[in-house]
């Protein structure tokens, strides 16, 4: 027998837990303490399940038949209700914090956890104040591929074309980031590749002819500057290590026995542990710094002001160039021989 609103408001509480049982498998649960339940009873592949409607009074009785109605009618399309309902509270909890701004901050604190490095944290924050008086107050959802390109043509206007294309690839990495974790359904900057002008490759000047390094090598050996200096010069081309990751290694990286440098990942632009076979002549370099008694412990190139800090990278790029002599055959790199250590600005 179907319910009615006297019948609802007139139940009272017994000793047990009981049902007043309505229409369509909608029931009233009346319990011990006096509370009325909504409850939608159904079946799933042959398996009895239960929906959670309400509470009675906050929902009526035409009120929870009507939920009811909604319920059966996702039944016929195949859909389980208590899923349904599930993902309906996801999506409603996610969207509490789907403003862009929001979900960018998400995203930097993602990579930061994947290892980005504090410079690549420092760019990505940077390059997201470009949205903040703009698409980043607005929920994901909300924007539209001409609300970037607006941002884009502003920074493009200054002329500061590879910004532009750095804030491009961003903004899709966040609403990337946003479509996996449900809070989007595709990404709105996938139209705009090819919108902003595309910045020119500037290559930096570099020795690309065995003649030109083989002065410049010479030129090294001849150096009559600090000695810390020289050894770093010649042991560059014999690991083809970036400046940074050189100058700022330790005795304890090095595995004389195995002839091996272990560079640690926190050093490594990739944030992956990087192991260096040694020539040879690499082992001979550091052997000659270990009888200096520069090592075995802390930096194998401290500084001439304080063996606790690393040799300046400035003095570092002062000295290459001041020892590449102004014949050395310079053009745009087009070889593998290229190398940072290589690069020449004469």
């Amino acid at each position: 027998m179907a319910l009615t609103d006297v019948s609802v408001r007139k139940a009272k509480p017994r000793e047990k837990p009981y049902k007043m049982g309505d229409t369509g498998g909608l029931f009233l649960l009346v319990q011990p303490s006096g509370g009325k339940l909504w409850r939608l009873k159904y079946r799933v592949d042959g398996k009895e399940k239960k929906l959670g409607i309400g509470t009675y009074p906050e929902v009526s009785l035409a009120a929870a038949r009507s939920a009811r109605d909604v319920a059966r009618r996702l039944l016929v399309t195949g859909a389980d209700p208590s899923l349904e309902k599930q993902r309906a509270k996801s999506l409603a909890k996610s969207s509490v914090s789907s403003k862009f701004g929001d979900v960018a901050k998400e995203f930097v604190a993602k990579r930061t956890r994947e290892g980005w490095s504090a410079s690549t944290i420092a760019k990505a924050n940077w390059l997201l104040e470009h949205f903040d008086g703009n698409i980043g107050k607005f929920p994901v959802s909300e924007i539209r591929p001409a609300d970037v390109l607006a941002i884009l043509r502003r920074v493009e206007a200054k002329g500061n074309l590879e910004t532009a294309r750095r804030l491009l690839q961003l903004a899709g990495n966040v609403f990337r980031y946003a479509v996996a974790t449900a809070r989007l359904e595709a990404d709105p900057t996938r139209d705009l590749r090819g919108a902003i002008t595309a910045p020119r490759s500037k290559h930096l000047a570099a020795i690309v002819d065995s003649k030109g390094v083989g002065a410049l090598l010479r030129a090294i050996d001849g150096y009559e500057g600090n000695y810390l200096t020289k050894y770093a010069l010649q042991l560059s081309p014999h690991v083809f290590l970036r400046p940074g990751e050189l100058r700022m290694s330790t005795w304890d990286e090095i595995d004389f026995a195995a002839a091996v440098w272990s560079v640690p990942a926190t050093r490594m632009k990739m944030r992956r542990p990087h192991h260096v076979p040694l020539s040879r002549q690499a082992i001979e370099i550091l052997q000659r710094l270990h009888e200096l008694r520069v090592g075995p412990a802390g930096l194998i190139f401290p500084s001439i002001r304080s063996t606790a800090r690393p040799m300046s990278e400035n003095s570092w790029k002062r000295r290459l160039i001041a020892t590449a002599k102004p014949g050395s055959s310079c053009s745009t790199p087009r070889s593998s021989i290229t190398a940072s250590w290589l690069r020449c600005r004469i």
